[in-house]
């Protein structure tokens, strides 16, 4: 029977050598992380484990490395440093398959720290805008402990949990993070504009969160018939749907239903989510299913990356050996929308960094990791336009990834094609 408690009661259920899940993303449990890290005297070798989190994450810090040990499933801004300074580690995997680490014992989970809004008449809390993993680590962990917060939007869908499922409850009211919206500059801006030209009306649209993924959204006012089954969306993607652009009404899969993981955005985003029927929240393992992704008409996958070499392998996680990300879902929906009939497969980057370096180079830095591989990618979109290497050879991929990288860097790739694979009347041909 679940009982409720104070945070600082809550957190001496954690004891030296467990294991720790956080909720994810913007419905991470400050006040529960914050009476946990508290006991950081007390306490020795906590393995923490969790995705993407919003809001600090003090055990990570140098000074408890003793107490805590972080093993994150995604490298976010909040642990990043700490991870390229051998301060926490990171676990790769693609996340359609997180819970099964849950699930299957390959991470077996000792207590599970999660929010959740408070409950309704019938006794089901909600888990607000992050259901992805979660679900599963509470269906296993052997203690559940439950922040309770009345600013949780209540949102319908997998993450819908009935008060039996927590052990303990701490009732503790906060606003959820609101990440800082990036200005959309020239470049994302081209971007956005070439891949609303590859989205066909009926399409079924998968998108993240960033300049690039609003930059598409703001450019698909005068499509039809759009469809949304995504891992997460964000504030973007609201005037679409109150525009009438975003229907649902193609989809095979939860027809008439916006379908993501999470969400992450403003206010304004959790206020639109908030027993929302026309929006539902699923368990990862559901949303990034390459079986159900493909099901959908015409899957529009619009991911990010890093950098890209010649023959079309892509860097999303690291910068060289400095992880930066993780591999997230970029390989369930590229590989769905491969499968989908008429989908399209996107890989949108800028051609150059912000120091003016190239993003398509000869080769992957040294100790970059591939989340892509050269067999899985098709369209590759930079500000100076678009290609499909699909069905190319290794030759052809360099000439047509030349054409859309920056004209500064065209003459140098040129060279290292040709001194790679030969031939220089067709390099510069």
């Amino acid at each position: 029977m679940n009982q409720y408690v104070s945070a600082a009661e809550a957190a001496k259920l954690i004891q030296s050598g467990d294991r720790v899940y956080i909720h994810s993303v913007a419905a991470a449990p400050q006040a529960l992380i914050e009476a946990m890290v508290a006991r950081a005297p007390e306490l020795r070798d906590v393995e923490i484990v969790h995705l993407h989190t919003e809001g600090v994450a003090p055990y990570a810090q140098e000074m408890y490395q003793s107490s805590f040990r972080l093993h994150s499933l995604f490298v976010g801004p909040n642990v990043r440093e700490a991870t390229q300074q051998g301060l926490a580690d990171y676990i790769p995997i693609f996340l359609s398959e997180v819970p099964n680490l849950f699930k299957r014992n390959i991470l077996p989970l000792d207590v599970a720290l999660v929010q959740v809004s408070p409950p309704d008449k019938h006794g089901f809390c909600s888990l607000g805008p992050s259901v992805e993993a979660t679900k599963s680590a509470i269906e296993n962990a052997k203690i559940v402990i439950a922040q309770v917060n009345a600013r949780m939007p209540f949102v319908y869908g997998d993450g819908l949990m009935h008060l039996k499922n927590f052990d303990f409850l701490v009732a503790h009211d906060a606003p959820l993070p609101e990440p800082h919206q990036r200005e959309c500059s020239e470049q994302a801006q081209l971007i956005g504009q070439h891949i609303a030209g590859l989205v066909e009306d009926g399409a079924t649209l998968q998108m993240g969160i960033g300049a690039i993924p609003d930059a598409v959204l703001a450019s698909l006012g005068n499509h039809k018939g759009l469809g949304v089954h995504t891992e997460m969306f964000s504030d973007g993607l609201i005037p679409l749907i109150q525009k009438g652009v975003v229907t649902n009404e193609h989809k095979v899969i939860m027809p008439g239903r916006t379908v993501s993981a999470f969400v992450m955005g403003s206010q304004r985003v959790y206020d639109f989510i908030d027993r929302n029927p026309g929006v539902q929240l699923m368990d990862v393992s559901f949303t990034n299913d390459v079986s159900i992704i493909r099901q959908n008409p015409k899957v529009t996958a619009i991911n990010c990356a890093i950098e890209i070499d010649l023959t079309g392998q892509v860097c999303a996680d690291s910068i060289g050996t400095r992880h930066y990300s993780g591999v997230g879902g970029q390989i369930d929906f590229i590989r769905g929308a491969s499968y989908s009939e008429g989908g399209k497969p996107i890989i949108a980057i800028p051609s150059t960094t912000k120091r003016g370096e190239s993003k398509i180079n000869p080769f992957l830095k040294q100790g970059a990791g591939v989340v892509s591989t050269r067999a899985n990618v098709h369209y590759i979109v930079t500000e100076w336009g678009w290609t499909n290497l699909y069905g190319k050879s290794l030759k052809q991929r360099a000439k047509a990834l030349i054409d859309i990288a920056h004209p500064m860097h065209r003459d140098s790739l040129e060279q290292a094609a040709y001194e790679r694979f030969g031939r220089k009347e067709w390099v510069l041909g």
